[in-house]
C-alpha cells in the first residue's frame, strides 16, 4: 500500500491527539512536524520525539514541503501563517487547515469570543484548503454543534470546539484515505470577516453601552487578561459571575443567599 506522506504542524493538546490518531493509520506516514517545540511544555513535541517523528523548524519545513517528497500538509491550530512550498499548492492533495470556529463568518482570531458576544445558539469547527490568505481556502467540511449563549465563555466554548475537531479530524482522514489520490470536494469561501489579534485585545475594553457580563464571558480565558475596565486609573480585569460562583465551597452556606425581606428583624 502506497502511504500519504505527511507534514503535520499544530499545537495543544488537540493536535498531540491528532497527530497520534494519524500515527496508527496504516493509509498515512508523518514525516516531520511542525510544532511550538520551544517551548518547554509542547505536548506535541513531546509526542513526536516519543513517536522519533523528526522535529522542524519553519525553514527546514519548507524544504522539506518544496523536496517533492511530501504529499499532503495538516494544520491543527499552527499559529504561524503558511507561505510558499508549505501551501502544497503543486500537491495533488493539497493543505488542509483545522479552524476553531464557523467558515466563512469568523476567520482569523476572536473566533470564540465573538460567537458568545453575537449570542449564537450554534457553533463549529472548519476544515479548509490552505492558500495565500488566512482561512480563505475553500471549505471541505463544517462541523456543528450547539452552544448556550448565556452562560458560555470563551474558555468552555474552546474545550467543546477542540473536542468536535478531534471528531472532524478523524472523519476527514479517514474519507482521505478511503478516496483516489487527490484532493477532497470543496466549497468557496466567500464573505465573513477577519480579526486580527489586535482587533481581538480592542474588543477587550468595556465601554459604555456593552454589557459588562456579556463581555467577560466572551473574554474569560485564564491566564490571559479578559475584559477589563479602568477603576482609579487602573485596569482591572472582570470576571464573569457565572465563573465566580463555580469558584465557592460547595458545602459552605451564606447569610445572604437568599434576598432579605425584613434587615430590620434579625
Amino acid at each position: 500500500m502506497l502511504k500519504i506522506k505527511t507534514l503535520f504542524m499544530g499545537r495543544k493538546q488537540v493536535a498531540a491527539s491528532c497527530l497520534e490518531w494519524l500515527t496508527t493509520h496504516p493509509k498515512y506516514e508523518v514525516v516531520g512536524v511542525l510544532t511550538d517545540n520551544h517551548l518547554s511544555s509542547s505536548v506535541t513535541a513531546e509526542l513526536a520525539r516519543k513517536l522519533d517523528i523528526p522535529l522542524l523548524d519553519y525553514d527546514s519545513a519548507m524544504l522539506l514541503a518544496s523536496s517533492g517528497k511530501v504529499d499532503l500538509g495538516l494544520s491543527v491550530l499552527y499559529w504561524r501563517k503558511l507561505k510558499g512550498s508549505l501551501l502544497f499548492l503543486d500537491s495533488g492533495y493539497g493543505c488542509i487547515n483545522f479552524h476553531p470556529a464557523l467558515l466563512p463568518e469568523y476567520k482569523g482570531c476572536a473566533g470564540y469570543n465573538m460567537a458568545i458576544l453575537d449570542k449564537l445558539a450554534k457553533w463549529g469547527t472548519s476544515c479548509h484548503y490552505v492558500d495565500e490568505g488566512i482561512d480563505t481556502g475553500s471549505i471541505i467540511d463544517v462541523l456543528e454543534f450547539p452552544i448556550d449563549a448565556e452562560c458560555e465563555t470563551a474558555q468552555s466554548l474552546e474545550s467543546k470546539t477542540l473536542q468536535a475537531m478531534k471528531s472532524q479530524f478523524i472523519c476527514i482522514m479517514e474519507c482521505m484515505a478511503g478516496l483516489p489520490p487527490g484532493r477532497l470536494p470543496s466549497t468557496p469561501n466567500h464573505g465573513g470577516r477577519y480579526f486580527s489579534r489586535r482587533e481581538m485585545e480592542l474588543l477587550k475594553e468595556v465601554c459604555p453601552g456593552d454589557d459588562p457580563e456579556l463581555k467577560a464571558r466572551a473574554f474569560y480565558f485564564p491566564p490571559y487578561d479578559g475584559a477589563w475596565v479602568y477603576v482609579n486609573g487602573k485596569k482591572m480585569t472582570l470576571l464573569p459571575t457565572s465563573v465566580l460562583r463555580t469558584m465557592g465551597d460547595p458545602r459552605a452556606s451564606s447569610l445572604y443567599s437568599r434576598p432579605v425581606i425584613n434587615p430590620g428583624n434579625s
